[in-house]
């Protein structure tokens, strides 16, 4: 099938489009023709596009921009597509899923790429329907990784934080106040308030030229953390971390309670001369980021009891801000659901559903123990669920009371019929996953609550066969 698109969007010089609102696809082919059509095209349908037409411009391209898919052809002139694969893998380039693009492949070959990492296989002449099934698929499914360049968020219509009430005028107002400044930023609130939102509001206000990228510091190790955030140098090649990844743009540090000793000592030196070493490195590193950090936790009393370094946190609380929980505006309630019903039905396709007044009018009135996420978890249930073109009283009542239910129980089954090995390893999956629940799926917060040294109970999570990130929040 011979592929067409009359798109004519305005690009700029990278054909990257000014405002970044769509996922941004990197298009790595050796054929001018081909790179240019499926750029076309693939903007036609509201994706953001760059291109590279070898390997070496692949790796600038990558080091340069952010990027949510990677189209990458096999058969190139400087280096073939499953070795550059490999490459990206090894050293950890891949929170982004890559299709791989040829015309001569085979099985073995579709077989190694998908082995290596990439998501999917797609054959010359590229199918139109199948390109854009694929793309979209791939999307849907990108990879789950502590590294978050954007918050899931991005797709919102409304470029700031939802509501007219007092409390969200007076937030945004703040936020607008210290925009200019390049001061540490700490958020706190309860789970589902937030954070990311208003960390990425304040990153678009800020205007910087360099990206927003956000870690999760509860789902990884102390080595892996180091390594994420200050990069690491090994037999000659640099392998540049968060911090100098965002230089100009902005870092959001999730749980920073989870932020082990050694590199709260770390960061904090960084912060101190505004300059870092990479693990290994011999050089320092100029800090040009602005620093978020966010936390569920009472770090001053973490502070208090020795728990977290006391120089490092009045680093980081320079500016801090305290997210409201969703019972304290409940008048932006109604807004906030109309806006996740224009989001659902914009991006993820959903029918369209209109919540009755009475419904309306019961959610104002309930109490929200998860915020904001817990609104947007029900509006998505609600739409994929329901039959009628309004969402009814009744409708919610149930969708409450589930809700209720799974919120106060908390006893966990024991079969005493299972031999001694297996009820203990079952007994202690539910118990994890019960406590993961509980804090938001933070290793760190379970590792303090069960008593267990962080590093042994990330090897007791894998053998129970338990991703932190896969675990759903009460």
């Amino acid at each position: 099938m011979q592929l067409h698109n009359t798109s004519t969007k305005p690009a700029d010089s990278t054909g990257v489009h000014p405002t970044r609102l769509s996922p941004r696809i990197l298009v790595v082919d050796d054929e001018p023709d081909i790179r240019t059509l499926l750029q076309e095209i693939l903007e036609d349908e509201n994706y953001h596009v760059i291109t590279a037409e070898d390997g070496n411009s692949a790796r600038q391209a990558l080091s340069e921009h952010p990027v949510d898919l990677v189209l990458l052809d096999i058969w190139m002139p400087d280096v073939d597509g499953i070795t550059l694969l490999k490459e990206l893998a090894d050293r950890g380039q891949l929170p982004m899923p890559v299709i791989m693009m040829s015309g001569h492949g085979t099985v073995e070959t579709a077989v190694e790429a998908t082995r290596m990492g990439a998501h999917d296989y797609i054959e010359k002449p590229l199918s139109l329907a199948k390109l854009l099934l694929t793309v979209e698929e791939a999307l849907q499914s990108r990879k789950t990784s502590p590294v978050t360049e954007l918050p899931p968020y991005t797709s919102q219509l409304i470029p700031e934080p939802v509501g007219k009430s007092t409390a969200m005028q007076s937030l945004r107002e703040h936020i607008q106040q210290i925009a200019g400044h390049d001061a540490p930023v700490l958020l706190s609130g309860e789970v589902g308030s937030g954070i990311n939102i208003f960390a990425n509001y304040l990153h678009s206000c800020q205007k910087l030229s360099g990206p927003f990228k956000e870690l999760s510091l509860a789902a990884l190790d102390e080595d892996q953390l180091g390594q994420e955030l200050f990069g690491y140098e090994d037999k000659g090649n640099i392998y540049p971390g968060l911090l100098e990844q965002t230089a100009n743009g902005t870092l959001l540090l999730s749980d920073i309670e989870a932020l082990d000793a050694s590199n709260q000592t770390r960061l904090n030196s960084a912060l101190n001369n505004r300059a870092f070493n990479r693990i290994n490195g011999k050089s320092p590193v100029e800090l040009s980021s602005r620093l978020i950090t966010s936390s569920h936790a009472r770090l001053d009393e973490l502070v208090d009891n020795k728990q977290f370094n006391a120089d490092l946190f009045y680093r980081l609380n320079v500016l801090p801000i305290k997210l409201p929980a969703l019972r304290d505006h409940r008048e932006d309630v109604p807004e906030l659901l109309s806006y996740y019903v224009t989001i659902f039905v914009d991006r993820d396709k959903l029918p369209y559903r209109k919540f009755s007044t009475a419904a309306q009018n019961r959610l104002r009135n309930y109490y929200w123990p998860g915020n904001i996420r817990e609104l947007m978890n029900m509006v998505q249930r609600l739409l994929i669920t329901g039959k009628t073109d309004e969402i009814s009283l009744d409708e919610v009542e149930t969708c409450l009371s589930q809700d209720d239910s799974r919120h106060s129980h908390t006893s966990l089954p024991i079969d005493y019929d299972r031999p001694l090995r297996e009820a203990r390893d079952l007994f202690e999956k539910t118990y994890f996953e019960h406590q993961l629940r509980k804090t938001n799926g933070s290793v760190g917060k379970v590792a303090k609550i069960s008593g267990i040294e962080r590093t042994h109970l990330y090897r007791k999570l894998r053998a129970l066969g338990i991703d932190p990130k896969n675990v759903s929040v009460e």
